[in-house]
């Protein structure tokens, strides 16, 4: 009998012990310390093979650190266990969800809900969490699992946590916070969900509110590793939202990053989050140098070629860039994503550029836009980031180059630089076809020029600039008409906004405006008027010239009137004046 007791005795303390195990390793987890995570239960399943969640445990942070193929060796072990077997086929669902199969996911998660108790409410928080962290994450989901755990168990933190969560990632801002607070109430050792709290006041960029509440965590647990990553967010988004705050707050930034890693740990996977990081803050020195660190730590992982091709890029070692890029895309099992696309095209573009930057190779060139449209076609929203290379594509008059470049971002309707990316694109195929060495001009990019600069008239009736350059294209396609046209929609657009502008000063305006070119009209409120037609005065006697000679064989009168309109302006224009000596 003593010795039946001294069994049951010690089986319990095993038990307890084994708990306990898990407790601290879900902790470690929480704390995003995912090494020693690994390390504690691998130490459990090696001490009990048959604990099923501990397999199931490990596999989530194998999950949450991209390594699938070791995630679903430990989960095909855990649904063999005799304990706690069923948690595992949450994590097979969640690579279920990643493909895209999501009929096989409800299956196992069918599996996992069918027996359960009244009370039992912690696989309902694992299925949520695993329709949020999937790759294409579910919130609406997660947010229905929740609402029948939080019926079974109103008070549990973790289903109040979860549900913050989902709500958050749904954008629910609200609800979310109303959760984040019940879960802190619920468990006031839940230091992630005072932490949420600060970043609920991150999202809505109130980044000093922010700011105080993480160091609210950190007064409690100064250790805390994760709060440190929030703070290093924070200070980012700062520092891009408010840019004259930038320099001193990336600096913060990427101080409390450092100080989170060695709260956490310098993993290969922990290195690949700062190497992310350091992308945001475009600190491409540090990111070399860290791409080389994991290099030497892991040369397998080839994940490494695209930090290596980020920060070659960057510090000017073109060659390298490619090689990298090429060598991480070209292999159909590496998660490839827009960015890398993107960067491989700049890559290209750069190697394949003259000594003085005005042209590219053309196969190269090509070659590059291709890569380009993949990233377009991967993430539409990525039309956007393609303004700044097509501006400095333009800025050092690679003009061909650009307008391949504008060309994709515009095809991108819902782009926030649609408007911006066709007056480029416009302008780019028009200058283009400007250049000394052209000897024909292209007519069907020149169409493509006649559109962008529509799309911008559609939108933006008011750009004069957009009239203007339109009816310069025109003229290059030898469509003398719509020349005229767009020329003259110029100078209305142009005077209506001098006219309105006079009615607001409570001037009565001259309905002969030609009075103001010609210096006749003294008010004071004419002659800043006047300053203003100075500078367009070349375009405007460009527009009167073109006009007049269009009309010359059609409408001798009217070509006359516009002459008159450029001597107006400018008495010594050799063109208009003996032009109207061959109408007399």
């Amino acid at each position: 009998m003593n010795k039946f007791k001294i069994f049951s005795l010690a089986l319990v303390v095993t038990t307890v012990a084994k708990a306990q195990d898990l407790e601290t390793a879900k902790k470690a987890i929480d704390a995003e310390q995912f090494e020693k995570a690994k390390s504690l239960l691998k130490s459990a399943i090696q001490a009990k093979p048959a604990n099923g969640k501990a397999a199931f445990l490990l596999g989530n942070v194998y999950l949450k650190q991209n390594i699938a193929d070791s995630a679903t060796i430990y989960f095909q072990r855990g649904l063999a266990a005799a304990e706690g077997a069923k948690f595992n086929n949450i994590g097979l669902a969640q690579i279920d969800l990643d493909a895209n199969n999501v009929t096989a996911a409800k299956a196992k998660f069918d599996l996992v809900t069918k027996d359960l108790k009244k009370k039992d409410v912690e696989e309902y928080v694992f299925i949520a969490r695993a329709y949020m962290n999937a790759d294409k994450p579910d919130f609406k989901s997660a947010i229905e699992i929740l609402n029948k755990a939080k019926l079974a168990n109103p008070n549990d933190a973790q289903v109040q946590l979860a549900l913050g969560d989902a709500y958050y990632g749904d954008k629910n801002q609200n609800d979310a916070y109303v959760a984040y607070r019940n879960a802190y109430q619920a468990d006031n050792t839940l230091l992630r969900a005072k932490m949420q709290l600060g970043v609920l006041l991150k999202g809505a960029k109130a980044y000093t509110e922010a700011v105080k509440a993480y160091n609210e965590v950190i007064t409690i647990d100064a250790n805390y590793g994760p709060v440190y990553r929030e703070l290093a967010e924070t200070y980012y988004l700062w520092g891009n939202n408010v840019p004259s705050t930038y320099t001193e707050n990336i600096q913060k930034a990427l101080g409390f990053y450092e100080k989170y890693m060695t709260l956490t740990d310098y993993s290969i996977t922990s290195r690949m989050r700062h190497a992310d990081f350091l992308i945001l803050a475009k600190d491409y020195k540090a990111l070399e140098l860290e791409a080389n660190k994991m290099k030497e730590l892991d040369g397998v992982n080839p994940r490494i070629l695209r930090y290596l091709g980020y920060s070659a890029y960057e510090n000017g070692n073109f060659e390298a860039a490619l090689k990298a890029l090429q060598d991480y895309t070209a292999n159909t099992a590496n998660k490839v994503i827009p960015r890398d696309y993107i960067y491989l095209g700049q890559a290209k573009i750069k190697k394949g550029a003259s000594a003085d930057g005005k042209t590219i190779d053309p196969a190269l060139l090509a070659s590059a836009i291709e890569d380009i449209k993949k990233a377009v076609t991967m993430e539409p929203l990525v039309a956007a980031d393609l303004n700044e290379l097509g501006k400095k594509l333009y800025d050092q008059k690679a003009f061909g180059a650009a307008a391949a470049v504008f060309e994709v971002a515009v095809s991108v309707p819902t782009s926030k630089n649609y408007l911006m990316d066709n007056f480029y694109l416009g302008n780019a195929i028009y200058y283009d076809n400007t250049r000394k060495d052209v000897v024909k001009p292209d007519l069907v990019a020149l169409q493509k020029a006649d559109t962008a600069f529509g799309n911008v008239i559609a939108a933006s009736p008011n750009t004069a600039d957009a009239y203007l350059f339109r009816a310069r294209t025109n003229r290059l396609a030898e469509k003398d008409e719509l020349m005229a046209k767009y020329y003259e929609d110029y100078i209305n657009v142009v005077l209506k906004k001098w006219e309105s502008a006079l009615s607001e000063a409570n001037q009565i305006v001259d309905s002969k405006v030609l009075e103001l070119y010609k210096g006749t009209l003294k008010d004071a409120n004419y002659e800043i008027f006047k300053a203003e037609l100075d500078k367009v005065k070349n375009k405007f006697t460009e527009a009167y010239n073109n006009m007049a000679a269009f009309y010359a064989n059609s409408d001798k009168a009217k070509a006359k009137e516009l002459f008159n309109k450029t001597l107006a302006l400018d008495p010594t224009n050799s063109y208009a004046t003996e032009s109207l000596k061959l109408l007399k």
